[in-house]
């Protein structure tokens, strides 16, 4: 059995989704963040860097990203067409899938989430914050212009971003997620987009079983 190191609400939803998409049989193991879970020598073990998601493949491969486990669930299950088979398709869900997951949260996300990754100097935390954040909201407004201007005449046709559901769409999705949680506007397209995933069955069933109200 599959087994997936997860935080609900955080971007181990996207994986989350993935999983239940595909139809997969796996067990679910909640690393409390606040709690420090991911810094005991149990989930070190399994995963050095302290991140998550992580997933366990049944031969006890640890995969220790969201890119790396998205990528395998792609490869791994080709039937259920995340990958795109278009080499063109594929390289631009590829963009759109790491933009979000190294971009929007790598980057734009931290600063609100964990500013104090970016403190520098003596100055007080009570003045960085409140800069960080600022910084961090507008670098989530500036991305989602562009990720709008991609997914545009996908969302027009009634399609997701990158046409057929796919790898990107999840990733999207929780990014998306945690910017209306935190009152941040998202363009048309990616308001679509969002709702459009709202509606899918399997999504509404992860959100939840993570503990969210659809």
């Amino acid at each position: 059995m599959l087994n997936f190191y997860m935080t609900p609400g955080s971007c181990t939803t996207g994986i989350h989704i993935l999983l239940e998409e595909l139809e997969l049989v796996f067990s679910a193991n909640i690393v409390n963040l606040v709690k420090g879970d991911q810094h005991t020598p149990e989930f070190r073990a399994i995963n050095p860097r302290g991140t998550i998601p992580v997933l366990v493949l049944n031969n006890g491969q640890p995969l220790t990203s969201f890119l790396e486990i998205a990528w395998w669930l792609g490869s791994a299950y080709p039937k259920k067409g995340l990958i795109p088979t278009d080499p063109v398709a594929q390289a631009r869900m590829l963009d759109l899938l790491s933009y979000a997951v190294n971009h929007i949260h790598g980057q734009a996300f931290t600063r609100i989430f964990t500013p104090s990754n970016y403190f520098v100097g003596d100055a007080e935390p009570g003045v960085q914050e409140p800069l960080l954040y600022e910084q961090g909201k507008a670098m989530v407004i500036t991305a989602f212009e562009w990720v709008a201007g991609q997914i545009q005449a996908n969302i027009d046709a009634g399609l997701y971003a990158c046409g057929q559901f796919s790898l990107a769409d999840a990733a999207l999705f929780y990014v998306e997620f945690w910017a209306v949680r935190s009152d941040i506007p998202l363009p048309e397209a990616c308001q679509q987009h969002y709702q459009a995933m709202l509606k899918r069955p399997l999504v509404r069933q992860v959100l939840m079983e993570e503990g969210y109200r659809v």
